[in-house]
């Protein structure tokens, strides 16, 4: 995916990035790892009664040029244009997430990466307790920064899983089908407007550091650092500032 308002060196600035870039695993998970800490995955756009827009020159906008984070569809596409730039082969791939008490259908939007001939699910925009880095498409285990993953072949899909205080919560399931970014309008829309969805009907902000990962959830703040949670209550609005940089939108 392109932008026209698109430049390399603005989207390495903001999320931080120093030294050469090359189609390589090496920059693949620098890159992944680098933007997980610098844009945060929020919603306060949804919160505010608005549906983020689709075009790419609008996500360059908010992302690069007004410095805001987004959901999967935006930090996903703006990934996905760094990724074009520097050379990398990949596809959008629809996927469901398993965090519902019910079934979902494929909402969600991640992206697969080809990397010297092997897959790598490279996704920045689930939030939670998602991947810290690229992950090969292969059945089994991985330990990311001292998380847990595990891919799964179920009903001809894989499933991705993390090992969240002891206990594997399945996140989502996903074919490595490509699919073109239209195909994510429909449910840009349902996840912006239905009121069963978690975007609808939770004000979120989530980081990755170095060592942890901090998530907002209303007036909940969750501070984790290598396995050790802090939990308090807090003003939305001010933690929002604080840890992420980010300030209200109107409704």
């Amino acid at each position: 995916m392109k932008a026209d308002n698109f430049h390399l060196d603005t989207y390495l600035s903001r999320i931080d990035y120093e030294g050469e870039t090359a189609n390589d695993l090496a920059t693949l998970t620098k890159l992944m790892q680098k933007q997980l800490r610098s844009i945060p995955f929020e919603n306060t756009l949804v919160q505010a009664g608005r549906i983020p827009s689709m075009v790419p020159e609008d996500i360059v906008d908010k992302i690069l040029y007004r410095r805001r984070g987004g959901y999967c569809y935006e930090v996903n596409g703006i990934f996905s244009m760094a990724l074009t730039a520097i050379g990398f082969e990949w596809y959008f791939a629809g996927a469901r997430p398993m965090t519902y008490p019910t079934r979902r259908p494929k909402t969600h939007m991640v992206l697969i990466v080809r990397v010297e001939g092997r897959e790598y699910l490279s996704d920045t925009g689930f939030g939670g307790y998602a991947l810290r880095a690229p992950m090969e498409i292969v059945e089994g285990e991985v330990v990311q920064e001292g998380d847990r993953f595990r891919l799964e072949r179920v009903e001809g899909e894989y499933v991705l899983s993390a090992l969240v205080q002891d206990v594997w919560q399945r996140l989502y399931g996903f074919a490595s089908v490509p699919q073109e970014w239209i195909e994510f309008s429909l449910a840009n829309y349902f996840n912006a407007t239905h009121p069963d969805t978690i975007f609808t009907q939770k004000k979120l902000a989530i980081m990755q550091t170095p060592r942890g990962r901090k998530i907002l959830v209303d007036n909940e703040l969750k501070l984790i650092e290598e396995g050790v949670l802090e939990k308090s209550e807090v003003d939305y609005a001010r933690a929002l500032k604080e840890h992420f940089g980010l300030e209200l939108l109107s409704v």
